[in-house]
């Protein structure tokens, strides 16, 4: 049988992989110059760096069995520090023990150094409310904002969610966002209550891991693995069409060089060219509202200056709403959070990370101004800068891609093709590898 995957992004060659292991006769279609999508890096320094994905959420235990099973266990490690928040008057350092910003404990000094007396007293009230029953509350914000008050929101699960989700708190399904919330909610009768229980729940140690010398060696490790399995993987090979035969089962897969003959196809590629190749294969999909692209910027700055030898905004800060002085989104203080990649540095020189929304280049002079507002040290010495633009065209968490993903699930798609991606299978690389397992053994079945 023979099988092909059209995209070589993450998602693309785990479905490569696990349809080579399958015995099938894989053919990968990757239409840029490079594989791995947005796990991703550039040189700086004499360093390479992750400007994509940086690391994976340890839920599962997918990722991690897939690294083990690349020879890259050895390699896991896990994040040093925890990160501060860029409050509109002071930039304080986040609280532990929530999720997604939600405070286990409303009163503890941590939660109330960030939300003040008052928003304390006021998030202290969840636990007084009536008991919380499932499906009361369908998004997340309007559920914080009920049960602990706007300051939590505001200071508190804003800056995460916008910031690390790239979602509106007010627009996203609990959900989609906080699988099992909704369950503990009921059990634990109050919203600080399920936090609380979630987190006892969860395995020790830290959410997510990374690799030494970078997320990137993935995305090399399995290119490598599904050659070694006698896949074809052809970059630069841009797919026009995917058409099913009208009889005997199949598919068509026309390139822009050459028709394809393919038994099953899995598609895995970004939102909108997913939408267009499945014109075919499911029209009404093809048809409906596309979402706003999300248009974001990575500026990775080499600094070389000992005053963030002591890590003094921990591992980054995350701007809250509120913070009108600085552009970047998000600040990332990345030999603070890997201390592999401290030690490749080399003394007093370190490497940041900002994130910006929007298409354009910014300009130096806003980049510096915003790392010294976010690091609170004034003339930084910036010896190097790359940046990673990137354009999301499927947002996992935007409203049409959620209208989108539930009508593809209602959808009877041809035997034999499946669709995997962030767009259909959620966020990160634990989302994204479990996802593109289950539409390998989909299209294989």
């Amino acid at each position: 049988m023979r099988a092909v995957v059209i995209g070589g992004g993450a998602a693309g060659l785990v479905a490569a992989r696990r349809l080579a292991i399958h015995g099938d006769e894989v053919v990968l279609l990757e239409a840029s110059d490079r594989l791995g999508g947005r796990v991703s890096s550039l040189g700086i320094g004499g360093l390479q760096v992750d400007v994509g994905a940086e690391s994976f959420a340890v839920r599962g235990g997918t990722v991690r069995t897939l690294v083990d099973d690349l020879g890259l266990g050895d390699a896991v490690r896990e994040p040093s520090g925890s990160a501060w928040v860029a409050l509109e008057d002071r930039t304080v350092p986040l609280p532990a023990g929530g999720v997604l910003g939600i405070p286990s404990s409303p009163a503890a000094a941590d939660v109330v150094r960030v939300i003040d007396g008052r928003g304390a007293a006021r998030a202290y009230l969840d636990r007084l409310l009536p008991v919380l029953k499932v499906g009361r509350y369908e998004r997340l914000g309007p559920l914080v904002r009920a049960r602990m008050g706007d300051r939590v929101l505001e200071r508190l699960v804003a800056p995460v969610v916008e910031n690390v989700y790239g979602a509106d708190p007010d627009e996203v399904p609990v959900e989609l966002i906080a699988p099992g919330l909704n369950a503990a909610i009921t059990a634990a009768g109050s919203l600080s209550g399920a936090v609380l229980s979630l987190r006892a729940a969860a395995p020790a140690g830290a959410a997510a891991h990374s690799l030494e010398g970078g997320v990137h060696r993935l995305v090399d490790a399995l290119a490598a693995r599904v050659r070694s399995l006698g896949a074809d993987v052809r970059t630069s090979a841009g797919v026009i069409g995917v058409h099913p035969r009208p009889e005997g089962g199949g598919f068509t897969v026309v390139t822009e060089r050459e028709d394809v003959e393919a038994d099953r196809v899995v598609l895995a590629v970004d939102g909108a060219a997913a939408l267009d190749l499945l014109r075919d294969a499911a029209p009404g999909l093809a048809a409906m509202a596309r979402p706003r692209p999300a248009e974001t910027r990575a500026v990775v700055l080499l600094v070389e200056d000992a005053r963030l030898d002591g890590a003094p905004r921990g591992t980054g800060v995350l701007r809250a709403p509120g913070r009108a002085d600085v552009r970047a989104t998000a600040l990332t203080h990345l030999t603070a959070k890997w201390p592999w990649l401290a030690e490749r540095a080399g003394a007093r020189r370190h490497l940041v990370r900002l994130a910006y929304r929007g298409p354009d280049a910014v300009p130096d002079a806003v980049v510096l101004a915003d790392a010294a507002a976010l690091l609170g040290i004034d003339g930084l010495h910036v010896a190097a800068r790359v940046d990673a633009p990137w354009s999301d065209s499927a947002p996992a968490l935007a409203p049409e891609t959620i209208a989108i993903r539930a009508a593809l699930a209602r959808t009877a798609l041809p035997a034999g093709f499946a669709v995997a991606g962030s767009w259909v299978a959620g966020t990160g690389l634990a989302s994204v590898v479990a996802g593109a397992e289950r539409a390998a053994r989909r299209a294989a079945s």
